[in-house]
């Protein structure tokens, strides 16, 4: 009897310490964060739109939708010589466990021809599709639309 239970320790013991080891696939989500946009001027067309996200597995944004533009790219901003280039890219990495940043000035998300102006409280409504270990995942946010601080949102 007690070898019996003694084993049956050791057994359980194992299957606890092998649930430990097995990598936990609770955080491997995405996660979105901080997501906003700065309300647009009379006349103005266009828009970005930020947002911080980290994904628990390594992952790409490969598209982002919005009912509030007719196009809507992933663009990126950085200086060539004294110019600031702005480029559409096809993709934004998302290395696993790393917070990115898609803010003025980098990596961000471009509305173009804004069916309407974007107004202080407002809430653009984004779908963010991450590629991850081959599937496709659709995250839905609202990006608020608040003022500019501190030199946050110009674009």
């Amino acid at each position: 009897m007690k070898q019996t239970v003694f084993s049956l320790v050791i057994w359980l013991s194992a299957i606890v310490a092998i649930g430990l080891a097995a990598p936990s696939h609770a955080d491997d989500g995405v996660k979105v964060t901080n997501a906003r946009a700065k309300p647009t001027a009379p006349g103005q067309s266009v828009a970005g739109a930020y947002l911080d996200i980290v994904s628990g597995v390594p992952a790409a944004l490969v598209k982002v939708e919005s009912p509030a533009a007719r196009v809507v790219e992933l663009h990126s901003m950085k200086m060539e010589g004294d110019v600031m280039k702005m480029r559409a890219v096809s993709m934004i990495d998302l290395p696993a466990g790393k917070e990115v940043k898609l803010e003025p000035g980098g990596f961000h998300v471009m509305l173009i021809d804004i069916k309407q102006p974007l107004k202080v409280g407002g809430k653009v409504p984004l779908t963010l599709v991450v590629e991850a270990e081959g599937k496709i995942q659709k995250i839905e946010v609202a990006a608020e639309v608040k003022e500019a601080r501190g030199g946050d949102l110009h674009h």
